[in-house]
C-alpha cells in the first residue's frame, strides 16, 4: 500500500524501531514457527496464526477480526503463499486501525481556537501517568505553548511530590495542596491561576485507584463540574494513560476506566520494555478511542505522538 512508502522522521522512526524491538522479535519468532514448512495460507496457518496474534495480546476479538479479514483475501485470490503473509497481515492491521486512528497528528499540536486547552490525565497509578503528564508538558512548552500543571492526585503523597519534580524539571508552574485535599478544589485553583497567566494549556492529574469504582466515576464527574465553573466545556481531552507492558490488564483497566469517565485519547507507555506491543492494536480497535501518544523509552523526548503507519512499518519491519 502507497502509505508505507512514505518517508518517516529518521530520529523518531528509531527510537520507535529499537522501543518495540522486543515486540517483534516475539511475533516474529512466533510467526515463523507457525509457519515453518508451510508454503500455503490454508486452515491450519490461519489457526496458528490466530494462536500468535492472542499470545501477542492483540486480544481475542481483534484478532477474529485479523483473520475474518486475511480469510477473505484467501478466498478472493485462491491462493496465498505464506511469504505474502506478513505484507497482507501489516496491511490489514493498518486497515484496521486506520478506523479508530483517522486523522494522523504530525506533532504535538494542540487546537488554536482553545485557551486554554485542558486535559485531564486518568490512569491506575504505576502506569507511567505522571511521567507522561511531564513529557506532554515538555513538548508543549518546547512549542511555544505556556503550561500549567495541576496536581489533583491528592490520594498519594507521593503523587504530588513526583509531578512537582516534573514542573521543576520542565520548568513550569505546579499548582497544589496538601495530600487528603479535594482534588476538585485543586483543579479549580488550577484553572484559576491559568486563567490569570493567560496559559495555553493545562494537564490535570488525577487520583488512579480503581478499588471503588463508584467512588471513581463520582470524584471525576466533580472534578469536571467544578473546572466547568472556571472553563466551561472543560475538560477539553481526557486522556488515558495505560502500561503496554501489562497486557491484557491494560484492557482491563480501559474498560473500567472508559465506564467511569469519557475518556476521549489514550496514551499507552512503557512499550520498549515489552513484548506486548501488540496490545495497541487490540485496545484501538476494541474501544474506538484514538491513541494519541505511546511511550517508546524513558528519555524526556521518548514520548511520540502515535502515528498508525509508522508503527505499522516498524512492527512488520
Amino acid at each position: 500500500m502507497s502509505f508505507f512508502k512514505k518517508i518517516f522522521s529518521s530520529e523518531k522512526k528509531q527510537t520507535l524501531d529499537k522501543g518495540l524491538e522486543k515486540s517483534k522479535t516475539s511475533f516474529f519468532g512466533k510467526l515463523s514457527k507457525a509457519v515453518a514448512g508451510k508454503s500455503k495460507v490454508d486452515d491450519e496457518v490461519l489457526d496458528d496464526l490466530e494462536e500468535v496474534l492472542v499470545s501477542s495480546d492483540v486480544g481475542v476479538d481483534t484478532t477474529l477480526k485479523i483473520i475474518e479479514r486475511i480469510e477473505a483475501r484467501v478466498a478472493k485470490d485462491k491462493y496465498l503463499g505464506t511469504d505474502e503473509l506478513n505484507g497482507i497481515l501489516r496491511e490489514e492491521i493498518a486497515s484496521l486501525l486506520s478506523e479508530t486512528n483517522t486523522g494522523e497528528q504530525e506533532d504535538f499540536m494542540l487546537p488554536t481556537d482553545k485557551k486554554p486547552y485542558v486535559l485531564m490525565v486518568v490512569g491506575v497509578n504505576g502506569v507511567g501517568k505522571t511521567t507522561t503528564i511531564g513529557k506532554l508538558a515538555y513538548q508543549f512548552k518546547k512549542q511555544g505553548k505556556k503550561v500549567v500543571l495541576g496536581a489533583a492526585d491528592t490520594f498519594r503523597a507521593a503523587a504530588i511530590d513526583q509531578l512537582q519534580v516534573w514542573a521543576d524539571r520542565v520548568d513550569v508552574p505546579i499548582v497544589k495542596q496538601q495530600m487528603g485535599s479535594d482534588p476538585a478544589s485543586v483543579a479549580f485553583d488550577t484553572l484559576k491561576s491559568a486563567v490569570n497567566q493567560d496559559a495555553d494549556v493545562v494537564i490535570i492529574d488525577t487520583a488512579g485507584r480503581l478499588h471503588n469504582k463508584i467512588n471513581l466515576m463520582n470524584e471525576l464527574t466533580k472534578v469536571k463540574r467544578v473546572m466547568q465553573k472556571v472553563v466551561p466545556d472543560a475538560p477539553d481531552e481526557v486522556l488515558l494513560v495505560l502500561d503496554g507492558s501489562t497486557g491484557q490488564n491494560a484492557f482491563e483497566q480501559a474498560k473500567q476506566f472508559t465506564k467511569a469517565t469519557e475518556v476521549s485519547s489514550l496514551a499507552v507507555t512503557k512499550l520498549d520494555g515489552t513484548a506486548k506491543g501488540g496490545v495497541v492494536i487490540g485496545i484501538s480497535d476494541q474501544f474506538k478511542i484514538p491513541v494519541k501518544y505511546i511511550g517508546v523509552g524513558e528519555a524526556i523526548e521518548d514520548l511520540q505522538v502515535f502515528n498508525k503507519y509508522e508503527f505499522v512499518d516498524s512492527f512488520f519491519k
